[in-house]
């Protein structure tokens, strides 16, 4: 069972010197350097040795480290993979694999870290988390869930599923017509549902308008209410408001603890429901209290 947050995952570009310090300083629950998309392809080898400068050299706190490699059907994804293993050695905590299609793509990544491992003296294990970005990846989103015991999270990625899918969107992932409810809802739902049923997280897409932070909180909230875990950010404004949306609200964990309380007390009289404030409190809603409890802070 995975015991440690994500509820905020930045981005920032493996050659943007720069931005590493800020990162590193940041409040998000991880930091992933980025060898694919934000990187020209003409810098995407010299930007390896970047990445593990950051990992070896910045004071990452209990911030975990990660870096999102190029697309194993690319040309650069084996040499990502054996630079940064090897340069940063324990220093690299996760991988971020694009544009998973299908549970092979993990096996691959899976069986090349274990060989690199083996060969290094890795003690502790890279742990994986994959992006389902394709129509093929949402499509066979279970079996990728359960595909590795290195698997942390799913991670649904709307831009390029755009593409896959061809749909009519604009910058923001957004539908250019009116359309009734949420135009990622089916694609959400795939990836969470099988984030569970392989016992992963499941993190929410970014939200490339980065200065609209009352449309991230209401994309965050959203994904929340359906029970991702996180949402990536890709600007540091954003880490804040993930951070705050996916963790309960005192609130919520007042309220958790007073129904656990009153259950247990009816439990201990031989009763198997009970009430709390008028309303119902049985064996369902202890559930959804503990997950609550699990999620507050001094969980």
């Amino acid at each position: 069972m995975i015991t440690f947050r994500r509820r905020s995952e930045l981005a920032t570009p493996a050659t943007n010197d720069r931005m590493f310090a800020k990162a590193a300083a940041s409040d998000a629950d991880l930091v992933f350097l980025d060898l694919e998309d934000a990187v020209a392809p003409a810098l995407r080898e010299q930007a390896r040795a970047k990445a593990v400068t950051a990992l070896n050299d910045q004071d990452w706190g209990s911030t975990a480290r990660a870096v999102r490699i190029n697309g194993i059907d690319t040309r650069w994804a084996y040499a990502d993979i054996i630079e940064l293993v090897t340069g940063a050695r324990d220093n690299l905590d996760t991988i971020i694999v694009p544009k998973v299609t299908a549970a092979r793509d993990v096996w691959w990544v899976d069986v090349l870290l274990t060989q690199i491992e083996a060969t290094i003296g890795l003690t502790e294990p890279i742990r994986l988390e994959v992006l389902i970005e394709d129509v093929a990846g949402v499509a066979n989103a279970q079996a990728i869930a359960t595909a590795s015991p290195r698997l942390d999270a799913l991670i649904f990625g709307a831009g390029d599923l755009s593409v896959s899918q061809r749909a009519r969107v604009d910058t923001n992932f957004k539908p250019r017509v009116s359309y009734p409810g949420d135009f990622w809802h089916y694609a959400r739902m795939q990836v969470l549902t099988a984030a569970r049923v392989g016992g992963v997280l499941a993190i929410d897409a970014p939200y490339p308008d980065f200065k609209d932070e009352r449309g991230y909180a209401e994309e965050a909230e959203h994904a929340a209410a359906l029970g991702f875990d996180g949402k990536w950010a890709i600007h540091p404004a954003q880490i804040a408001i993930a951070n705050e949306v996916f963790a309960p609200t005192q609130a919520e964990i007042e309220r958790a603890q007073r129904n656990l309380d009153a259950y247990r007390t009816a439990e201990a009289q031989g009763l198997g429901a009970t009430s709390v404030d008028g309303q119902l409190v049985d064996a369902a809603h202890v559930k959804l209290a503990m997950a609550v409890l699990a999620q507050s802070p001094r969980a």
